[in-house]
C-alpha cells in the first residue's frame, strides 16, 4: 500500500476513534431513562423533552461551530468541544434533578457534540480526499453508531454498579480522552479554500444548491427517525420484555439496545457501497420506505415474544441506518469546497432540529394512546412519516437526480 494511502487510513481510524470516545455520554440519558422517569416522575412528553434537549443544544451550536470550520482548523473546534461535552456530562451528574435541569445539561452536552461530529468530519475531509473520500466519510459517519452503542453499554454497566449520578460523571472521561488523542496526533492544517470562505458562515446561501438542499431535507427525515428511535429504544425494549414475560435473563435492555446500535456500522458502510451502484437518491428512497414498513411492524410487536420484538427492532434499525453515510457523502460531494463547513452546519442544524422534536412527539403520542402494548404503534408510526414524504418527493424528481451516484 502506498505511504499516502497508509497515512489516510491511519487518520481515518484515529478520527473514528476520537469520535467514539467523544460520545461516551451520548446515550447515558436514554440508557437510564427507565430509572430517571421513575425517580423524577416524568410523563412521556417530559421524558421526550429532556431527551430532545440534547439535540436542541446541538442545533443551537452547530451553525457557529461547524460553520466556522471553513475559516479555522476544524481540529481546534473539535478539541474545544470535547471539553464542552465533558462539562455538560459532569453537570448533569451533579445538578440535574428534574426535567428542566436535566434538559439544560443535556443541551450543553449536545452543544459539545455539535463541535465534534461534523467538525471532525470536516477535519478529516480537509486532510484526505480523492476517489476514496466517500468511503472515508462512510466509515467516519458509521463510527457515530459505535459511539452510541459504547455509550449505552458503559452507562448500563456503570449504573448497575453505581448510583446514576456517579455513572453519568464517569462517562465524562471519554471526551477528555478524545481531546488528548486529536490534540497529540492530528497536525494543524488550514481549511481547504479558506481564502475563499466568507468572513461569517452564510448558511442560507448553501441551500441554493439543489443537491445540498435535497440531502439536507433527507437528513432531517433520517434524524427524525433515528434520534426518535434511539431516545426511546431502551424504554421500549424494557417494556416489551416486561409485557411479554419472555425477556432473556442474561441480556438486559441497555445491552440489547447497544447490540442493535452496533448494526448501524455495517448498515451504513454497506449502504453507501450499494448507493454507488444503484444511484444515491434511489438507494436512500428505498431504505426509507423499508424503514417505514418495519416501524409499523415493530410498534405492533410490543407484546410479542421478546426475540421477535428484538429481531424486528434490529431489522428496522438496519434500514434506518442504511442511508446514513449515503446522505452525508452526498452533501459533502454536492457542496462547493469553500462552503463545505457551512453546508455541514446547515445539514446538521436542520437534521438535529428534527432530532430535537422527534422524541417529544413520540412521547406525547404515547401519552395520548391507551397506555397498553398497542400504544407503541402510533408512536412508532410518527418516526417514519418524514422518510416516506422524502421518498415520495424523490420519485417525483427528474431522471438525472434519481440516477445520481457522485
Amino acid at each position: 500500500m502506498p505511504a499516502e494511502s497508509v497515512r489516510e487510513v491511519r487518520l481515518v481510524a484515529l478520527m473514528c476513534a476520537a469520535e467514539v470516545l467523544s460520545m461516551a455520554g451520548f446515550s447515558a440519558y436514554p440508557a437510564l431513562l427507565p430509572t430517571l422517569r421513575q425517580a423524577w416522575n416524568l410523563n412521556g412528553f417530559q421524558a421526550g423533552f429532556v431527551g430532545g434537549a440534547f439535540f436542541f443544544g446541538y442545533m443551537m451550536a452547530v451553525p457557529f461551530l461547524a460553520g466556522m470550520t471553513d475559516r479555522v482548523d476544524a481540529r481546534s473546534v473539535f478539541t474545544a468541544s470535547c471539553a464542552l461535552a465533558s462539562i455538560g456530562t459532569v453537570g448533569f451528574a451533579m445538578f440535574a434533578r428534574g426535567a428542566l435541569t436535566g434538559a439544560l445539561f443535556q443541551a450543553l452536552t449536545g452543544a459539545g457534540l455539535a463541535g465534534t461530529y461534523m467538525p471532525g468530519l470536516k477535519a478529516l475531509t480537509d486532510r484526505v480526499g480523492g476517489p476514496h473520500q466517500a468511503r472515508h466519510v462512510a466509515f467516519y459517519t458509521a463510527s457515530f453508531g459505535i459511539g452510541a452503542s459504547l455509550s449505552l453499554v458503559l452507562a448500563g454497566r456503570l449504573a448497575a454498579a453505581l448510583p446514576w449520578p456517579q455513572a453519568f460523571a464517569a462517562l465524562a472521561l471519554g471526551p477528555l480522552l478524545a481531546l488528548a488523542l486529536v490534540a497529540l496526533c492530528v497536525n494543524r492544517q488550514a481549511p481547504l479554500a479558506a481564502e475563499h470562505a466568507s468572513g461569517r458562515p452564510r448558511l442560507h446561501s448553501v441551500l441554493k444548491h439543489p443537491g445540498v438542499r435535497r440531502y439536507v431535507l433527507g437528513y432531517s427525515a433520517h434524524c427524525w427517525e433515528l434520534f426518535g428511535l434511539r431516545s426511546w429504544l431502551v424504554a421500549f425494549i424494557a417494556f416489551a420484555g416486561t409485557v411479554s414475560g419472555s425477556a432473556c435473563p442474561w441480556l438486559n435492555a441497555t445491552d440489547a439496545a447497544a447490540l442493535i446500535n452496533l448494526l448501524g456500522l455495517p448498515a451504513s458502510v454497506v449502504g453507501n457501497e450499494w448507493a454507488g451502484r444503484v444511484g444515491r437518491i434511489r438507494w436512500i428512497a428505498l431504505a426509507m420506505v423499508c424503514a417505514a414498513v418495519l416501524s409499523w411492524l415493530t410498534g405492533l410487536a410490543a407484546a410479542a415474544p421478546w426475540w421477535i420484538t428484538l429481531g424486528l427492532l434490529a431489522a428496522y434499525f438496519v434500514c434506518v441506518m442504511a442511508d446514513s453515510a449515503s446522505l452525508t457523502a452526498g452533501v459533502v460531494a454536492a457542496a462547493p469546497p469553500a462552503q463545505r463547513g457551512a453546508a455541514l452546519a446547515v445539514y446538521s442544524l436542520i437534521g438535529f432540529g428534527a432530532g430535537f422534536l422527534a422524541p417529544m412527539v413520540f412521547g406525547a403520542t404515547l401519552d395520548a394512546a391507551s397506555g397498553g402494548p398497542f400504544s407503541w404503534l402510533p408512536a412508532f408510526a410518527t418516526l417514519s412519516a418524514g422518510g416516506l414524504l422524502w421518498a415520495y418527493a424523490a420519485r417525483k424528481c427528474a431522471t438525472p437526480p434519481m440516477r445520481e451516484t457522485s
